[in-house]
């Protein structure tokens, strides 16, 4: 596969004022200046070209991509470019938090609340929480959004009564929905958003009162986190902007007058660490991937032999992701959790 030119229909941003925005002196969560790096790393995942700084506040402890991606950057970084390559086993690791038992545990969780008149899953994408939320809740209304049109696929294929393309925090989509949900859910949507209290808020907007917020998210002060650093899979830089500890997320519903009704490491855990580790690692240990934007090329051979390693590797992950399977009864109940759910009450009857 030959390298396309830079006039090619890939638009590689050129230039850090291009795709970073000024780097920030303070936290954007709490405000306080007392900031530490805590990693710096490439594309690991999509082998794209970047460089990415993630920083701690040492106040509050928010996790953030810092200098963050401008609009151009974003939608580079996200856009799915044909010719880019993808290892089939990290994609299927990293694809684990939203597989079809997880989706139908989070449902579950709402059980005890009883049936909602309407729901509203943001960050939807082809509606599969709703498509599987639908097997406890058969007369709820879902509605769903999300920042492309797959939300519209979605309708169409019936997962979905209503549509809608955009951001919550958008006026013109928040005003569509104001009020209209008696349970909104954000399952591993803040750490994508560029302002995750501002969607939060958003989404209390969008209850009526004495409604329910669904939120699942990762968590930054995760063992694994420290341990692994940049080859901790959950980072995914450059697309994941923000991790929020959970005392964070309890603080701001707080102050909005929300009742948490319940919080937790142990049904939110994603048992995918150590398979993470050795995907990213196998991929990165291996000749490089052929790319779009590579100046020169592969030859053939690097390119068949990356393909062999790479399925000759594949027993490794296995045996990896057979130990994150094996330890998560233990380590859903520890520090070494990666991620935790809050279901919060909005004041009201």
């Amino acid at each position: 596969m030959s390298a396309p030119t830079p006039d090619a229909a890939i638009p590689v941003p050129h230039g850090s004022a291009r795709v970073h925005e000024p780097r920030r002196g303070d936290c954007p969560w709490c405000g306080s200046a007392r900031l530490r790096n805590r990693l710096r790393t490439g594309d690991l995942r999509r082998h794209r070209p970047g460089l990415f700084t993630v920083d701690e506040c040492r106040d509050c402890g928010h996790t953030f991509q810092n200098p963050r991606l401008t609009a151009e950057g974003l939608a580079f970084y996200r856009r799915a470019v044909r010719g880019a390559p993808r290892d089939p086993a990290t994609e299927r690791v990293l694809a684990l938090h939203s597989a079809r038992h997880r989706r139908r545990a989070a449902a579950r969780a709402m059980l005890p609340f009883g049936e909602p008149e309407s729901w509203l899953d943001v960050g939807t994408g082809l509606a599969r929480f709703p498509q599987s939320a639908r097997e406890y809740f058969p007369y709820t209304a879902f509605d769903g959004t999300d920042l492309t049109a797959r939300v519209e696929q979605a309708r169409a294929l019936g997962r979905v009564e209503e549509a809608h393309i955009g951001s919550l925090t958008d006026p013109v989509v928040g005003a569509r929905l104001t009020g209209r949900y008696d349970v909104v859910s954000l399952l591993h949507h803040l750490e994508h958003t560029t302002d995750p209290r501002a969607e939060l808020h958003a989404a209390l907007d969008a209850l009526r009162p004495g409604g329910h917020l669904l939120i699942e998210t990762l968590d930054p002060r995760c063992v694994f986190a420290a341990l692994f650093g940049r080859w901790w899979l959950p980072y995914d830089q450059p697309r994941r902007l923000h991790l929020m500890p959970r005392r964070n997320l309890r603080a701001a519903l707080e102050e909005r007058g929300c009742t948490l009704v319940t919080g937790g490491h142990r049904a939110a855990h994603v048992p995918h660490d150590l398979a993470g580790l050795a995907a990213l690692a196998l991929s990165h240990a291996l000749p490089a991937p052929d790319t779009p934007w590579r100046a020169i090329p592969p030859t053939p051979l690097q390119r068949r032999l990356r393909a062999v390693l790479l399925r000759a590797g594949t027993p490794l992950v296995v045996a990896a992701a057979a130990a994150d399977l094996a330890l998560a009864p233990l380590l859903r109940h520890t520090p070494f959790a990666n991620a935790y759910r809050v279901i919060a009450r909005k004041p009201g009857p």
